[in-house]
């Protein structure tokens, strides 16, 4: 049974992918601080200084684990007999914001810390000549959703499910995610496809999806009626601001993730692999909403 050398393993992509790969592989899981000694195969680099929403963390901290221990980490591959190496990047590396669809070509241009410490660590990893035998990608995803997910789907499932309708039903908007399950598949893909080429990914599932119809789903994996309001826009970003002094849930940070927005491409990816993606849109948000559930 081949082995995989894991940083990241208490995180949420962490817990799944042993879980998700449990028969296949056995995993070495790093333990912080501790001395890097890699006889596996395979390097699965999971560990990172998520993007903080409150804006309370050390900055410099984003730069110590995203960018100094990926660098580390990369060196310790290099110099080992593992032949290959995985890193979860952002998409965030390269826009928060974004003006048309976003590839691979798509000039970086990060504005938080959380993004350029993340591309500080591409960065790195593209400017060291990759040895034959190895091989070498960096996958960045777009907002991953699944069993144990928190982040703004928590936000959306929780209006829902008390009852409250849905305010911001004006703002029509389309955003990239990506299934966990998708997610693991790719990485599957990756480790036994010796064909793929090394090099920057894209991460996300085929289509966007709308908040609007987020909601639509919510509701419906509760058995409640869909409740959406139309408020004019100019009211909702007043109210956000307030938000913004007052640190109420809805912020304008909040507002813009929750309806702008921000479509992925994931052709490159799925060109390399040659299959489709296990999960559409739908079908994936729909498992992680039961899992919400339960």
């Amino acid at each position: 049974m081949r082995s995989i050398f894991l940083t990241g393993s208490t995180g949420f992509v962490g817990k799944y992918v042993q879980t998700y790969f449990r028969k296949k592989y056995l995993f070495l899981k790093y333990e912080k601080e501790t001395i890097i000694n890699i006889s596996q195969d395979i390097i699965l680099h999971l560990a990172g200084k998520a993007h903080d929403l409150k804006n309370i963390s050390n900055i410099q901290e984003y730069y110590t684990v995203n960018t100094d221990f990926t660098k580390i980490l990369y060196n310790k591959f290099l110099d080992s007999d593992a032949r290959i190496f995985i890193t979860i990047s952002s998409v965030k590396a390269v826009a928060d914001e974004l003006d048309y669809e976003l590839t691979e070509a798509y000039i970086p241009k990060p504005v938080t810390h959380y993004g350029k410490s993340k591309l500080l660590a591409e960065q790195f990893i593209l400017g060291k000549e990759i040895p034959k035998g190895k091989r070498v990608y960096i996958l960045r995803p777009c907002m991953i959703h699944g069993l144990g997910n928190k982040g703004n789907l928590n936000l959306l499932f929780n209006i829902v499910s008390k009852g409250f309708p849905w305010p911001l039903g004006s703002f029509d908007n389309r955003r990239s995610f990506c299934s966990i399950d998708n997610l693991c598949f790719i990485i599957k893909e990756i480790i036994e496809n010796e064909k793929i080429p090394s090099g920057v990914y894209n991460v996300s599932d085929d289509e966007p999806l709308s908040t609007n119809k987020i909601i639509e789903l919510i509701s419906k994996s509760l058995n409640r009626k869909v409740i959406i309001w139309n408020i004019p826009q100019f009211i909702i970003m007043k109210i956000a601001k307030i938000g913004d002094l007052l640190k109420l849930p809805l912020n304008s940070e909040r507002l813009h993730k929750l309806t702008k927005s921000y479509i992925v491409s994931n052709s490159k990816i799925k060109n390399a692999i040659n299959k489709p993606l296990p999960y559409t849109s739908i079908n994936g948000m729909k498992k992680t909403l039961e899992s919400f559930n339960h």
